[in-house]
């Protein structure tokens, strides 16, 4: 008999979670769990907004990485393959929503405006926004903000 349990919280899940919600967004999901077979994942957050002038309600999902394992690289190797299944996954289970991998704002620097990362940001690869864990805020999204607001 195989025992289901959930996976263990990110380091920053709570700075994340309030983070997004000092921005506008409404956690609908925590974790955002996805079934494709008999297999489970279990993306860290379920979020959404609702911008009224624009009568637009917007889903994300977001994966959250601390980017504190033996190397840079290999945690962005490591997210960047967790990114791809969860995206496939989500692109038949819920179009609507829009995955983002969160990372602290040090990152963002270290590695996301880095050659490395352009190339992942402008091939469309993945969308990410950094994070400041001391203020729990939103810093910036790349490539853009899903709400139109940088």
């Amino acid at each position: 008999m195989k025992v289901m349990t959930m996976p263990a919280k990110d380091v920053y899940h709570n700075q994340v979670r309030h983070a997004l919600t000092k921005d506008g967004w409404t956690i609908t999901h925590d974790p955002l769990r996805l079934s494709w077979g008999r297999k489970d994942v279990y993306i860290d957050l379920g979020a959404e907004r609702i911008l009224a002038a624009e009568k637009q309600h917007i889903q994300i999902a977001v994966e959250i990485k601390s980017f504190i394992g033996p190397s840079d690289m290999y945690d962005l190797e490591h997210a960047l393959g967790q990114f791809v299944l969860y995206q496939s996954i989500l692109k038949r289970r819920e179009p609507n929503r829009t995955l983002y991998l969160a990372v602290p704002h040090v990152i963002l620097q270290t590695i996301f405006d880095q050659p490395i990362g352009d190339i992942i940001v402008e091939d469309g690869l993945v969308y990410v926004f950094g994070f400041n864990p001391m203020t729990e805020e939103v810093v910036r999204w790349l490539p853009y903000s899903p709400t139109g607001k940088s």
